[in-house]
């Protein structure tokens, strides 16, 4: 038996009795096939790196192919829809909204038919009356028509929420204006809100979903329903979305509003005032009626000094705001009379504002001219008033303003 007989040190994977030549020939071919598969594999990742070129290429020709075509429809449109544009919004903005609102087909459809007609650019925002399924080039021309903008509210300082009767003739209130500007052809008949329908909506619902800022809830809980909402809709511009409810087309003004008071100063701007946010409002509201508007700094004083000492206001536009009459006189029974508007019998501000304050007007409640007038009554043809410190100069400045034949 030779040293190894028993295999101890035989690699078992080679067999001894194979000859070499055998051996490395099984090798080779074992390294042929390997070399063969890595050659399939290499060729499978080239075709497939090709197909996807290929197919890149594809369609980049179908796009460059499809350059100059898009989806548009053909006439003059189907039926009435609202749309919407904001401010800020460029052409391709409103082609993308008219899209949304099946307006057009596409956007491209719009923006194509607007490179014809350079008012297009001067589109304002607003709402707009269109019909859905419109082609391109009649979405442009219905665009730009003034006729299919939805008429905006324009609200004076002032104004009351309802309307007042004035020498035989009506003054539209905030509601009559808002019930007009709801209406619209739609389809060929006239959809609109009436004015009772929107005081009731201001009235009976929550002043929460009404957009009520934080700042005046609790004023405006407080209220009597049918005055809780005046002086909330301030001065101003309002887009009114028709065929809205009641509820929702209150609220966005109510809501647009608070944003313009903000802008004006309330109530960030009331903390060094002595008063809270919504006595500002009352405050300007009051400065609306009582003045013409270079007179607004010195009216803010007399209201802010008889406050302070406490004296009575004595406005006769308080008076005149609860009876719903544009006198600017009163009579004795008026202001004998026990209401909580009477600013001859209660001292202090009014429960609401009494009408819509401009901005100049929320300025000058903020920030009063400085002084120590006391009393004011209009002395000029133009509504300016003349301003005095003590009683004796204001009865002079009243009799020569009745002399005068001013009032």
């Amino acid at each position: 038996m030779s040293g190894d007989d028993l295999g101890l040190f035989t690699d078992p994977d080679v067999d001894e009795r194979r000859p070499a030549k055998k051996r490395d020939r099984q090798r080779e071919i074992a390294r042929a096939k390997a070399k063969k598969r890595k050659k399939t594999v290499l060729w499978l990742v080239v075709a497939l790196v090709l197909a996807v070129g290929m197919g890149g290429a594809y369609y980049g020709y179908t796009e460059l192919r499809g350059i100059g075509s898009y989806e548009d429809y053909a006439g003059a449109g189907e039926t009435d829809t609202i749309v919407e544009v904001q401010d800020g919004d460029v052409v391709s903005k409103i082609a993308s909204t008219l899209q949304e609102n099946g307006v057009v087909a596409s956007s491209t459809a719009f923006i194509q038919a607007s490179k014809t007609d350079a008012r297009v650019t001067s589109i304002q925002p607003g709402f707009y009356l269109m019909k859905t399924k419109m082609s391109g080039q009649n979405a442009v021309a219905k665009m730009i028509d003034p006729k299919t903008r939805v008429p905006a509210v324009q609200i004076v300082g002032g104004l009351k929420l309802t309307d007042i009767q004035a020498n035989g003739k009506t003054v539209p209130g905030v509601y009559s204006q808002l019930a007009a500007a709801s209406c619209t052809e739609k389809d060929g008949q006239k959809v609109c809100l009436t004015a009772d329908e929107i005081k009731a909506a201001a009235e009976q619902t929550d002043p929460v979903a009404l957009g009520v800022p934080d700042w005046a809830l609790a004023d405006v809980k407080r209220a009597d329903p049918q005055f809780r909402l005046e002086g909330l809709i301030m001065r101003g511009v309002y887009q009114v979305k028709p065929g809205v409810s009641a509820v929702e087309l209150i609220r966005s003004v109510v809501v647009s509003s608070a944003q313009k008071l903000q802008g004006a100063g309330i109530p960030g701007g009331t903390m060094n005032t002595g008063f809270r946010p919504y006595e500002v409002l009352v405050i300007a509201s009051l400065i609306e009626k009582e003045a013409i508007e270079q007179d607004f700094g010195k009216v803010s004083r007399v209201i802010y000094n008889r406050i302070a000492k406490p004296m009575a206001l004595q406005f006769d536009s308080t008076i005149n705001y609860k009876n719903n009459q544009p006198h600017i006189r009163t009579s004795d029974a008026d202001r004998a009379a026990n209401q909580p508007y009477n600013t001859y019998k209660n001292q202090g501000l009014t429960p609401t504002p009494i009408g819509s304050p401009s901005q100049q007007a929320i300025a000058a409640a903020i920030k009063p001219e400085a002084g120590d007038m006391l009393y004011f009554v209009k002395c000029q043809t133009n509504g300016a008033s003349c301003f005095a410190n003590t009683f004796e100069e204001h009865n002079a400045n009243d009799q020569k303003a009745q002399k005068d034949g001013i009032y």
